[in-house]
């Protein structure tokens, strides 16, 4: 199942998410099926979770049902349990294998307010020529040292037209930026504006895109004066174009050969 999270919704945490999702399971009257032992729980397996304060059109979660339900028919129903800002946007049986299997990088637009393009650029290309770029990260043990360049794939500047990124299997157009049609992306015209797309390897440890900020800051001393808006455009499988593969194509393509139904759904 894929997911966006919009609006406010962007500032919830994965666990307020997770029990966003077991709450309109419940209410929906979802056949979920339930782990064993003295602590049953819902069968939800989460991939990749966005960040809080990170909007995205790209999440994924799978489903353990205990009987079949057509995948349009579940979509609506978790769809109008789930609060708003949280929107199911496709619903695929799954097949063969599992979603983790099937990503491994994430695609990222950021938004910066109050940087100039021109220097944008300069940064932007000072990172991609470097080598290595540690940046330090807190955690719950201190400050760690995390080189993060390996796992940049690509980062490119928006022109003053809005961009998007090539993902396989069309899970974002151009028009839907232009009619601002997702959470945080409204087209931008005016100077003072840098808009980003990167892609990143979804390594260990994971770099989101505080970290692409962070290394910016390391190699061109960039610091915007307000705080970057991210929204996640895609995750997937990386060809050999560099391209994000839709997750659940494979699915798609699957059951529209066998017309079948798997008590799995993604």
């Amino acid at each position: 199942m894929r997911y966006a999270k919009r609006g406010r919704l962007r500032f919830a945490s994965h666990r307020d998410v997770a029990r966003a999702f077991e709450r309109a399971v419940r209410r929906a009257g979802v056949p979920i099926a339930y782990s064993q032992g003295f602590n049953p729980h819902p069968k939800l397996s989460w991939v990749g979770a966005a960040p809080t304060g990170a909007a995205s059109e790209a999440e994924y979660v799978e489903l353990g049902l205990v009987r079949q339900v057509p995948p349009d028919e579940l979509r609506a129903r978790l769809d109008r349990a789930l609060p708003d800002g949280i929107d199911v946007l496709d619903v695929v049986p799954a097949g063969v294998g599992s979603l983790p299997e099937r990503i491994d990088a994430s695609a990222w637009r950021i938004e910066l307010l109050g940087v100039d393009h021109g220097e944008l650029c300069a940064a932007v290309d000072a990172l991609l020529a470097a080598e290595h770029v540690e940046i330090e990260r807190l955690t719950k043990s201190g400050t760690r040292t995390v080189d993060v360049r390996p796992a940049i794939v690509s980062v490119t500047v928006a022109q003053p037209s809005v961009e998007s990124v090539q993902v396989s299997g069309s899970l974002m157009e151009p028009d839907r930026w232009r009619a601002g049609a997702v959470d945080g992306a409204s087209p931008h015209r005016r100077s003072g504006c840098g808009i980003l797309t990167a892609v990143v390897r979804q390594a260990s440890p994971t770099v989101r895109p505080g970290d692409v900020l962070n290394a910016l800051r390391v190699v061109a001393a960039l610091q915007p004066p307000s705080t970057a808006k991210a929204v996640r455009l895609g995750q997937g499988r990386l060809d050999d174009a560099g391209h994000l593969v839709d997750p659940l194509a494979e699915d798609r393509a699957a059951r529209s050969a066998s017309g079948s139904v798997s008590f799995e759904t993604s």
